[in-house]
């Protein structure tokens, strides 16, 4: 185990962090977290006038019990503890099964889907997801779920490591990348950068 990897692993998000705290001190898993916290009941979770706020006040002032606060801790933790592959880009069952489905309502069936990125945001980056009828010479090719994912060779070193997923939730419905290079993150949930 590596000294980044332990270092990260000792450090826990704990009730008392403010929404602002966890995304600097997380980046990499950012959009993951900031999804949960959403689910939970912090809608505002993208509004910089919240990220001052703690998880345990914001939670409070929604109406949340004690129990449902050490309950969203404990789902963070555990999103903090999941282990990426860092040589390859993964897709969730539930982000493929998406991503067929659009396919298919495009007319697009047998497809591969683009991953890259372009500079935008508040932050440097922002992550473009599209359709790809085939490779380019130029691309790496990633297989996951039963898809192909084609990434400019000159992207994939920013990349690997990355899962892309697909939520469902009152806030906004879309595909999500957790990226463990990504070093900063903007509280819109945005951007990023390295």
């Amino acid at each position: 185990m590596s000294e980044k990897t332990s270092e990260k692993q000792l450090q826990k998000i704990h009730r008392h962090m403010t929404i602002d705290e966890i995304i600097s001190m997380f980046p990499y898993k950012a959009q993951r977290l900031k999804q949960e916290i959403t689910n939970a009941g912090l809608h505002c979770v993208g509004c910089h006038a919240a990220t001052w706020e703690t998880l345990e006040a914001g939670m409070m002032s929604h109406g949340m019990a004690n129990e449902a606060i050490d309950k969203l801790v404990e789902r963070l933790n555990a999103l903090l503890a999941e282990e990426n592959d860092p040589s390859t880009i993964t897709m969730t069952p539930r982000a493929a099964s998406k991503f067929l489905e659009v396919l298919e309502e495009e007319g697009k069936q047998g497809w591969s889907m683009r991953f890259a990125e372009m500079m935008a945001g508040c932050n440097g980056f922002e992550y473009v997801l599209d359709y790809s009828e085939k490779a380019m010479a130029d691309d790496k090719i990633f297989e996951s779920s039963g898809i192909q994912i084609h990434v400019n060779e000159k992207m994939v070193p920013r990349l690997l490591g990355s899962v892309i997923d697909f939520v469902d939730g009152l806030r906004g419905s879309g595909f999500k990348v957790t990226n463990p290079n990504v070093r900063s993150a903007c509280g819109c949930g945005t951007s990023h950068n390295y």
